[in-house]
């Protein structure tokens, strides 16, 4: 595999040089700095201190501004002067697209600047097709050169810090028609104008590789980091996903993406992104970064090799699925219900189901399997026999009569070797009980036994240095070739608000390598919440879609709407649509390009005035902002996506309750 990160085995923070932004030092021996962005008009000089220093407050160590042109740049100087004389140093960081001049004016006033390299020299993207061959190629890089020098020297000369951010949604002409709208094209995009800055002897600057989508944000750090090790470079990173979104979706993504690389000890300074109140980004920085520091502490598992899992080309582990047990072939969601939970009235509904005269029907939330985690001393078998009329599995750890027993490595080796259990668990004659195994901590010494055991399924369930333990585990499955398809079962104590982030953070790392057929998220939690979180996962890794889904950018100056209240709208309009991708963007910066990876786009492109895309095309312009949503809801129909509603559930209570009634008739 590519060397990209300093251990696959342990967390270790990647070496690189320190770059100081302000007075503040990010990467070398410095913790992870966390950063924001201001929402206000940048030429409203005080609501932009007011949000900086808000941001401050609550944490934000680096905050960044937009700035269109020049003046935007002359604001930052009266920014800056208002934020010292209220007693805060926090750096200040310029956002430049597209007006290299607002670069090199505002460079006198902030700490750092980011520059695009997608835009900064480049026009917007027309996603043509270009012909280029090698003279014409480098006659554009020359371009690159004249037009990026005069930044990189001055900022050079004042020793000012500098971000090439790299936006998936944002790649040139150029790039696009030699490398495609791929990770590679986003690695050498950054890598023409950081050669142009070495070429003039300027290191005070750092890296980013953002997107959208988790997958392709990580899959370009890894890159970038593996390139970097090949070239000898040391440079610091900033992460990110763009365009999360809001609430649980926004930072599942962001938690996903960031906590991956972090995870593998890649990242020094990050931002979550979200369609909400910028100082409302700092706490998921925060708790991703402890989760981290956690991880860095822990002593890692077994060194180990691998040669399967690649950072260049994704590819799904394979496996071959049970005949004899219900798995999605997407992702399998698992959930543990206890005496309480089935002996609720409303039992069918925690587990997604629709429940109509009576009868509870799957959707597309519902849970695949349960999980029976209690002996229980009344009869259950109605109860299993409905669900497994509508499709949901039972599994159970004790004598229950459930489609399928659990039983532990330990247990299920005991088995093996006394001969009358033996018939039992393990030869398998006709009628007899498929059974899976849980693997927890056992050394790879006892994986071994997995080899004559031969279970239908696997759970991969361990309590300590999660992702490590289970790439191990991995590798080896497919040393073995062994396809037996694998669940992957966590267990948290924490907070909400650490379940989310830290489940989003070690099951995605995992499943967006291929690594996993499905999630049994456990803890001290509510089945819906459990539920839904597990799906919001599978989704996020780009797994299974059971609902919209949105890419909606988290706000700047130069957003042409009220992006908060305009989400809102379009969610509730249409978040019923599963396998639809809808993208909400403020302007056009990164609008077009974001649509790529969009069915349908809501973009910003005058004040009071909307573009509507399909794809990468525009298909309507300037719709006024008062019928934008009605005209967005029409071209899903137009083009065959749309769906209705589904009828509200029934609630009533005295139906759910004779359902219950049926159960344990």
């Amino acid at each position: 595999m590519i060397k990209y990160c300093e251990s696959i085995y342990k967390t270790i923070r990647r070496k690189t040089r320190e770059v100081m932004v302000g007075n503040v030092g990010v990467g070398g021996n410095n913790p992870v700095r966390i950063q924001s962005m201001t929402t206000s008009n940048t030429r409203d000089i005080e609501a932009t201190i007011d949000q900086i220093a808000r941001l401050a407050d609550a944490g934000c160590e680096i905050a960044r501004i937009t700035v269109q042109g020049m003046k935007e740049a002359d604001a930052c100087e009266g920014i800056k002067n208002g934020l010292i004389k209220r007693g805060y140093t926090i750096p200040l960081v310029a956002d430049i697209h597209f007006f290299p001049p607002a670069a090199l004016r505002v460079i006198d006033f902030v700490d750092k600047v980011r520059v695009n390299p997608g835009n900064f020299v480049d026009k917007r993207a027309s996603f043509k097709t270009i012909d280029y061959n090698d003279s014409s190629y480098a006659l554009e890089t020359e371009k690159i050169e004249e037009k990026f020098t005069p930044l990189v020297e001055k900022c050079k000369r004042l020793k000012r810090a500098m971000r090439i951010g790299t936006n998936h949604g944002s790649l040139s002409d150029r790039i696009m028609n030699r490398y495609g709208d791929t990770p590679r094209g986003m690695l050498e995009s950054a890598l023409e104008f950081a050669r142009v800055c070495r070429n003039n002897g300027y290191h005070d600057f750092m890296f980013s590789m953002k997107s959208s989508n988790p997958l392709v944000m990580i899959q370009a750090y890894r890159l970038l980091a593996a390139e970097m090790i090949t070239l000898g470079w040391d440079y610091p990173l900033h992460l990110g996903v763009t365009e999360a979104g809001q609430g649980e979706d926004g930072r599942i993504k962001s938690a996903m993406g960031i906590g991956t690389l972090l995870l593998d000890g890649i990242g020094d300074t990050i931002r979550v992104s979200l369609t909400e109140d910028a100082w409302h980004e700092i706490d998921p920085c925060q708790r991703l970064i402890a989760i981290a520091s956690q991880y860095e502490r822990s002593e890692g598992t077994h060194p180990f090799r691998e040669t399967f899992r690649q950072i260049d080309s994704i590819q799904k582990r394979q496996v071959t699925f049970p005949k004899h047990i219900s798995l999605h072939r997407d992702g399998t969601v698992f959930l543990g219900v206890s005496n309480e939970d089935i002996l609720s009235p409303d039992f069918f509904k925690k587990l997604g189901c629709d429940v109509q005269m009576g009868r509870p029907k799957l959707k597309s939330s519902s849970a695949d399997s349960i999980v029976l985690l209690e002996k229980h001393t009344t009869d259950y078998t109605p109860v299993l026999k409905k669900l497994h009329e509508i499709g949901v599995s039972s599994f159970c750890q004790n004598s229950n009569p459930c489609d399928v027993e659990i039983l532990s490595l330990s247990d299920a080796i005991s088995a093996h070797e006394i001969k009358a259990k033996a018939s039992r668990f393990m030869l398998m004659p006709t009628g007899a009980i498929p059974y899976a195994i849980i693997i927890s901590d056992e050394t790879p010494q006892l994986w071994t036994m997995l080899k004559e055991l031969q279970p239908s399924l696997i759970i991969l369930a361990p309590e300590n240095n999660r992702l490590h333990y289970c790439r191990n585990f991995f590798e080896w499955l497919q040393t073995e070739k062994i396809q037996t398809p694998v669940i992957l079962n966590f267990s948290y104590t924490c907070s909400k608000e650490d379940l989310i982030i830290q489940s989003s953070a070690e099951f995605g790392a995992l499943l967006c390598d291929g690594l996993g057929n499905g999630i049994w998220l456990e803890g001290p939690y509510e089945i819906d919440l459990l539920r839904n979180l597990s799906f919001n996962i599978l989704q996020a890794a780009r797994m299974r879609t059971f609902k919209t889904d949105f890419i909606s950018c988290p706000s700047c100056g130069r957003t042409l709407f009220d992006l908060q209240d305009v989400s809102q709208r379009i969610r509730e309009r249409t978040s019923h649509l599963p396998g639809v991708k809808i993208a909400i963007m403020g302007c056009i910066v990164n609008g077009p390009g974001e649509m790529a990876d969009a069915d349908f786009g809501y973009v910003g492109s005058k004040p009071g005035m909307i573009d509507l895309y399909v794809g990468k095309g525009c298909i309507e312009k300037d719709i006024s902002f008062a019928d934008a949503v009605e005209r967005l809801v029409e071209l899903i129909k137009k083009h065959g996506r749309w769906v209705e509603p589904e009828a509200e559930e029934d609630t009533n209570q005295d139906a759910l309750a004779a359902v219950a009634s049926d159960q344990l008739a």
